[in-house]
């Protein structure tokens, strides 16, 4: 059937001018990165690597709704529902979050049990422990302290890099012992690269981050700029990104080019949300 004649073509429309409106892939690539590093067939890890692509960008979705964080750009672009509608934003992103896990359940490339390590870990990440979890935490409250802040974060930021992580060492059939140490990886790589994104919000020039005000900025926001100033800010990021590659370091793998990646994503210089 060609997409002209199936009555909700404008939900794929939709999709596809989200999914391909740029940005640099830092969770695909991951599933990828740790898939070659543990000796895995990275063709094989190429779908999974999609699915959290397609869970971050619906994500997007919904934060840039009005009853979210209200936002009319991203990434240079009009947002989704400023080009479509509200309702159509919605169910895009309804459409995106439940795709991964239709594409990962039919992909003959998997093991059984495979499929169910990794519909298991990007539902958890997804849900109530994770996007979800965290997004609620944000609009009830909000953090109030360091603490507060890091938990919110592992949640709204850091679920889908650690499902990213852990679907790359499923991929690759990587040992309990060695999914637990990556997954802390992801844990440090996450909060990371949220620390930059707070700190660039603020201080990066407007020919950096383009002509964008962060919502967060805009509606006031807790962040950790707000919460621990750029000093102590800098400091936690410095902390995290060194445990990453001490983490890396520690494995019995050629993890250089991992490490490249590390270093690069979590550099000021290369950031963009």
């Amino acid at each position: 059937m060609r997409e002209k004649n199936v009555p909700y073509k404008h939900l794929f429309q939709a999709a596809r001018y989200t999914l391909l409106s740029g940005g640099k892939r830092v969770r695909p690539l991951l599933t990828l990165l740790i898939t070659e590093m543990l000796g895995g067939d990275t063709d094989v890890a190429l779908l999974p690597a999609c699915c959290i692509e397609m869970i971050h960008t619906y994500s997007m979705i919904h934060d840039d709704l009005p009853c979210m964080d209200d936002d009319d750009f991203r990434r240079g672009k009009p947002t989704l529902h400023k080009v479509y509608n509200e309702g159509h934003a919605v169910l895009t992103g309804d459409y995106l979050l439940t795709l991964p896990f239709e594409l990962i359940s039919q992909d003959h490339r998997l093991t059984s049990h495979q499929k169910v390590d990794l519909i298991h870990i990007l539902s958890s990440a997804s849900g109530w422990r994770g996007l979800i979890g965290g997004q609620v935490v944000d609009l009830l409250n909000g953090p109030k302290s360091p603490d507060e802040l890091r938990e919110l974060h592992l949640q709204k930021t850091g679920a889908l890099f650690i499902a990213a992580v852990d679907m790359g060492a499923v991929v690759a059939e990587a040992t309990a012992e060695v999914r637990r140490k990556l997954r802390s990886f992801a844990e440090s790589f996450g909060l990371a690269f949220q620390i930059l994104n707070d700190i660039l919000d603020v201080t990066s020039s407007e020919e950096l981050r383009g002509t964008e005000i962060s919502s967060d900025v805009k509606n006031g926001k807790v962040t950790y700029l707000t919460v621990m100033g750029y000093d102590g800010a800098v400091e936690e990021l410095n902390v995290h990104r060194e445990r990453c590659i001490e983490i890396l370091e520690d494995l019995p793998y050629d993890s250089e080019l991992l490490k490249q990646f590390t270093l690069d994503i979590l550099t000021a210089k290369m950031r963009e949300d």
